[in-house]
């Protein structure tokens, strides 16, 4: 067998086994394999199986498909590809010599699966269902006319034939349009109407088949097509009247006018006219004659055409609604003239209806259109009477009323006709009544105090504001005008409180309003009009209240930067002026979180364009430089003085990176290092210490990045900073007890400009608590006593000085352990100094005895040590010191020269213990 043999015999084993076993799990498997199969099988790889046992395979198929109902785990999808499946194994048994019911039932599979891949979408699978179903209806109408029969059933058998036919053009037509095939669509259907005259039962199906359609197409804008079929669906339902009826013709009418309309309202006017007319005839109601009054107000129809046509709208009784339908339409066509008198005719035909409230209410929103105020008041005050005489509007007349005469108002205050508006809202407030008076009764309230304070009637307007107040006391505009009123009397307790509560409800997230006077943009622009009533009445700390909760309440970059520029602005004066107090320190405080806010807005991204850019750079430069200029004046207060600092540096980094800038980062940074490192050297706790320490290494090494940028570019002299870095990092390191600090130093012993100084403090820091590093400090001191001797003129004091350090750190005092460095090396050390000593005068006595002391002691030590040859070495070197003594060598002369003779005889008796007991000296000795 070759592989076709085996791919067909495992096929029919699949078959087999799908139509015999029960629910598997794997049937949805066994479906889709059996549908990529069918594709690579045709009746000569099937050889081996009869077209008997195909068409078996098919039948079974196709009906256990059937079969299929819940509890089975196979989709809507797996059943149409059994179903195709079945019709594909069904097809490969047709032949020439096939039955008419062979052929008849496999038309009927093709045009069922084609039907199901159309309703799923697969459009190219539905096709070539089709397409073997117009084969197979011709194979079987070529089979007919060869066959003799009686002429009245060959008849019947043609007809259904060619109803089949009917049924697959149709089919065709639906995947032709779902694809956007017009054309092929077209030809099918025009097919279908050709076929009417034998198959006048489809006619109603064709109709609503292009109808859909052209309701279809509409919706996609394909205006054109959509005519086509739309008029195929009236032309086809004209056939059959008595199946399609007058209001469906109509309809389709009326759809095809509106299609013109859509496509292009100049070019097709007066098609879209002629198929509205025509609809109207076929089926006039209400639909058809606002339609047609909107395609005439598209065209240049005249007011006496548009007045014939309402007039016509009259006489056919048609219902009040749609009157007034008909003249809002006209006035938003700017057609007042005519939309006016045919509200007049409605007015006085139907002022006896009990609906008369709406005709009243488009009449005054007309005559408020057309400026006739006085007969528009005439109009609310009849309405009044009968609202007072128990015929009251209905809540959605009411509402329409009310946003009538609201719109009146605010374009009165628009203009600044402040009374007018007044006048207005007042009509507004008699419809309340006591138990009506809700949220909007609340915003009508505001307005109309608003419309009080801008005509400085204080005391309606304190009345107005009350009222809202009872009915809306959570609402910002309420606030907003309890505290314009406060201020204006110059209640500042109570102004504030009114800022404070409004903040209050901004940090809620409560509902929003739109009041006439807000400004639009956000409820937080009430923030930004409070602070600036506030200066413009001289309030200046209610003016601060109000910026700072704008700048920490809004989303508005730009209006948070000017509200904190603006704050700042009123603050730095009094802040310069005010003693050093908790007040003082609490005003730094709260500069320091505006200029965060500040910050943040600047963080966020601005636009790509280079203004926007540009603008960022500008700000930031601005509110870099007061912060440093903040810093600078809390010299008194470390902490606070670093923040300013930092933030400085943190603005900077949004302005262009040049010379001046880098040195002013670098500047922040060291003196946040240096707040930094005292704080850790106060620390009370080790976790404190380690935070404040590793906080101050990160602004080191950014500082130390920014330096050598400097240095890359020749930008940087050789300035104090280095040496400064320096010195904090390797305290930061020495204190941290960082495992880096010994590569650190590698570095720092090889730099060429250190001066004696720096390793002197060196040396102090590494022995600086909780720092412990005597080796590193004695090669600071060795270092520095080198660079003191290599001076042309030496500093005897600065020489001294380190010759004490070096000596003490090498020989402490009261040491009984081994000494850091040898005695002969110690002993290089005090030679030095009395080289030194022997060639100036300006050596210091006190340092000259402090060496006469450290020596003798260290002669007792050995001598303790039963070093005696040392110990007779070493005292006799603190002879050698005695000699330059001045004011206090007689004090300690005679005693020194007694006990050396002491220790000479000692050495001689070997009498050590005696001397070892009396021989310590100190300095103060």
């Amino acid at each position: 067998m070759d592989n076709d043999d085996f791919l067909s015999m495992d096929f029919k084993e699949v078959v087999e086994n799908l139509v015999t076993n029960d629910n598997s799990p794997n049937i949805p498997e066994a479906i889709d394999r059996l549908f990529s199969d069918i594709a690579n099988i045709n009746r000569e790889s099937m050889a081996e199986i009869t077209d008997t046992q195909i068409e078996e395979m098919a039948v079974n198929l196709w009906n256990w498909a059937l079969t299929i109902g819940g509890g089975w785990p196979v989709n809507e999808e797996q059943k149409i590809r059994l179903h195709y499946v079945a019709c594909k194994l069904l097809s490969m048994c047709e032949a020439s010599f096939a039955s008419e019911q062979s052929i008849q039932r496999l038309i009927m599979m093709n045009m069922r699966v084609g039907r199901e891949w159309l309703d799923a979408g697969n459009f190219l699978i539905a096709d070539e269902c089709f397409q073997a179903a117009v084969a197979s209806l011709e194979q079987l109408y070529f089979k007919l006319i060869q066959r003799s029969s009686p002429e009245a059933d060959l008849t019947m058998e043609k007809i259904t034939v060619e109803r089949d036919h009917f049924r697959v053009l149709s089919y065709q037509a639906e995947s032709a349009v779902a694809q956007g095939d017009f054309q092929r669509a077209s030809m099918c259907v025009l097919q279908c109407k050709d076929m009417l005259m034998r198959l006048p039962q489809m006619t109603s199906s064709l109709h609503h088949l292009c109808y859909n359609f052209g309701v279809g197409t509409q919706k996609n804008n394909k205006y054109e097509e959509s005519s086509f079929w739309l008029s195929q669906s009236y032309d086809i339902g004209k056939m059959d009247e008595k199946s399609t009826g007058p209001e469906m013709l109509a309809k389709v009418l009326r759809l095809l006018a509106t299609n013109y309309l859509d496509w292009d309202d100049t070019k097709y006017y007066d098609k879209a006219l002629n198929a509205v007319n025509l609809a109207n005839k076929e089926h006039l109601n209400s639909t058809g004659l606002f339609l047609k009054m909107k395609i005439l107000l598209k065209g240049e129809t005249s007011n006496e055409e548009l007045l014939e046509a309402v007039m016509e709208i009259l006489h056919l009784d048609m219902p009040l609604d749609f009157c007034l339908n008909i003249a809002k339409l006209l006035m938003d066509h700017e057609r007042e003239s005519v939309g006016f008198h045919f509200l007049t005719i409605i007015h006085e035909r139907f002022k006896s209806s009990e609906n008369i409230g709406k005709v009243l209410i488009l009449y005054i929103d007309m005559l408020l259109q057309r400026k006739e105020e006085l007969l528009a008041k005439e109009k609310i005050e009849e309405i009044f009477l009968a609202h007072q005489t128990g015929r009251q509007l209905t809540e959605e007349l009411m509402n329409w009323l009310h946003n009538i005469l609201w719109r009146k108002a605010a374009s009165s205050f628009e203009v600044q006709n402040y009374t007018d508006a007044l006048q207005w809202y007042y009509y507004s407030l008699r419809f309340y009544s006591p138990d009506e008076m809700d949220l909007d009764f609340a915003k009508l309230q505001r307005n109309m105090a608003c419309c009080y304070l801008n005509l400085q009637q204080l005391d309606k307007a304190k009345e107005a504001v009350a009222e809202a107040e009872r009915r809306d006391p959570r609402n910002i505009f309420t606030q907003f005008y309890i505290f314009k009123i406060a201020v204006i009397e110059g209640n500042s307790e109570r102004a504030l409180q009114a800022i404070i509560t409004l903040e209050n409800i901004l940090t809620d997230e409560e509902s929003e309003d739109n009041d006439l006077v807000a400004e639009r943009g956000s409820p937080t622009m009430l923030l930004s009009l409070a602070a600036q009533f506030a200066l413009e009445n001289g309030q200046q700390i209610l003016a601060e209240k109000a910026l700072e909760y704008l700048a920490q309440h809004s989303e508005d970059q730009e209006q948070v930067l000017t509200a904190v520029k603006c704050l700042l602005r009123l603050l730095l004066p009094k802040i310069a002026e005010m003693p050093e107090s908790e007040d003082k320190k609490k005003e730094m405080d709260r500069l320091l979180t505006c200029l965060n806010r500040a910050f943040v807005k600047l963080s966020q991204p601005f636009g790509e364009e280079a203004l926007s850019l540009e603008s960022r750079a500008n700000e930031a430069q601005w509110f870099r430089k007061i912060a440093w200029n903040l810093a600078v004046q809390c010299d008194k207060d470390p902490v606070i003085m670093r923040e300013f600092f930092i933030l400085s540096y943190k603005m900077s980094q949004f302005c262009p990176s040049d010379q001046v800038i880098l040195i002013a980062r670098k500047t922040c940074l060291l003196m946040a290092v240096a707040v930094d490192l005292e704080q850790g050297r106060k620390a009370s706790t080790a976790f404190e210490q380690t935070m404040f320490l590793s906080r101050a290494l990160e602004e080191i090494q950014t500082c130390n990045d920014i330096q050598n940028f400097l240095k890359q570019t020749g930008t940087s002299s050789n300035d104090s900073c280095e040496k400064l870095l320096l010195l904090y990092e390797f305290e930061v390191r020495a204190k941290l007890n960082d495992p880096l600090l010994e590569s650190f130093l590698e570095s720092v012993w090889e730099l060429p400009h250190l001066e004696t100084k720096t390793f002197e403090i060196i040396a102090i820091i590494a022995m600086e608590k909780p720092a412990h590093y005597p080796l590193i400090a004695l090669k600071a001191l060795k270092k520095a006593l080198l660079l003191c001797k290599k001076e042309e003129s030496i500093d005897v004091s600065q020489y001294s000085k380190c010759m004490h350090n070096l000596v003490n750190l090498s020989v402490p005092d009261g040491s009984s352990n081994v000494e850091l460095c040898p005695l002969e090396e110690v002993w290089g050390y005090f030679e030095d100094a009395l080289s030194h000593i022997s060639r100036t005068k300006d050596y210091p006595e006190m340092e000259i005895l402090w060496l006469m002391v450290k020596s003798w002691n260290t002669g007792v030590l050995m001598f303790s040590r039963s070093k005696y040859v040392s110990a007779e070495k070493w005292c006799g070197l603190a002879l050698r010191f005695l000699d330059h003594l001045t004011s206090f060598k007689e004090y300690y002369e005679t005693q020194m020269n007694m006990l050396y003779s002491q220790l000479v005889e000692a050495l001689s008796n070997s009498k050590g213990p005696v001397f070892h007991e009396h021989g310590y000296w100190s300095k103060s000795d």
